[in-house]
């Protein structure tokens, strides 16, 4: 899987002046777009989209500082209709305009090629296991929320303590499958999976029986499901769980994601401080 992915770096390098095509990427990789972009997001730290403008813009900068060409040509060159919108973008990665860099040979910042290699440690082992689930429905409290990569994300928190112990309660008693019990389930996320995106958060359960008045209610068809496990410190360990899943176990297994909800399943210490975590994933085997 790196190997395919350090191709599609190369394909990127080869058209930074001219449009990328992300279903072009995703057939170079040898993928799916959509386990692409996730993969990607989750090895480079950053959406796929700002990877390339931040490389697109890199380039520019050195044409910009070296002066052979216009603006107006450098910004025709990298795909913008204007130089208002050229500059726009120089702006957001390099922090100054381009005129002003060229007049003043300002410092600007640059984005490095990535490449992906794999660090062989050799020092634990990934719990999981792949269950063909029918399809089934969760039926829970429903918000729209940040995504948030690292901490504590508030906003859950928040929606979570106004739900009342009363409705958790009939909630949990509605259980009536796998994965059991009260789950936190996020859906619909923004392709680029970038930080501060919005994505709908279920509070909720899976279950055949009739939703309560006042819940909603997510239909997930049937696939295939890898589900990993994992303890510690919370939401160190889960969040660490999650990195480890696309850093290791993709790239190492013959499964790629595939679009759909991600659940958790979280039981906490009496304190707050440990979690046992139950990590749903929807997956489908590689082509080949």
């Amino acid at each position: 899987m790196l190997e395919r992915l350090n191709r599609a770096m190369e394909h990127i390098e080869r058209r930074l002046d001219s449009s990328v095509d992300v279903g072009e990427l995703a057939r170079t990789a040898a993928t799916s777009e959509y386990h692409l972009r996730r993969m990607f997001s989750a090895l480079a730290g950053m959406p796929l989209s700002e990877y390339i403008r931040r490389r697109r813009m890199t380039v520019a900068g050195a044409e910009v500082l070296a002066g052979e060409r216009t603006l107006l040509e450098i910004a025709v060159r990298y795909g913008y209709g204007s130089g208002e919108a050229f500059a726009r973008a120089f702006r957001a990665v390099h922090g100054v305009g381009p005129g002003e860099a060229r007049r003043t040979g300002a410092m600007l910042s640059s984005q490095p090629r990535m490449a992906f290699h794999l660090i062989v440690e050799g020092s634990s082992s990934m719990r999981y296991r792949v269950v063909h689930k029918p399809e089934f429905r969760v039926v829970g409290a429903k918000a729209r929320v940040p995504l948030v990569h690292s901490g504590p994300n508030e906003a859950i928190i928040d929606f979570v303590r106004g739900i009342g112990d009363q409705a958790k309660e009939l909630l949990q008693k509605l259980s009536d499958q796998e994965p059991h019990g009260i789950l936190a389930v996020c859906d619909d996320l923004d392709p680029s999976r970038a930080e501060g995106t919005d994505l709908d958060y279920y509070h909720g359960v899976v279950t055949s029986a009739s939703a309560p008045e006042g819940t909603s209610t997510l239909p997930v068809p049937a696939g295939t499901w890898a589900v990993f496990t994992t303890s510690g410190p919370a939401p160190k360990a889960i969040q660490a769980l999650w990195r480890e899943v696309f850093t290791e176990w993709f790239p190492s297994n013959p499964y790629r994601g595939r679009p759909g909800p991600e659940i958790l399943r979280m039981r906490m210490s009496a304190d707050g401080s440990e979690a046992d975590a139950e990590l749903w994933l929807p997956v489908e085997q590689e082509a080949g």
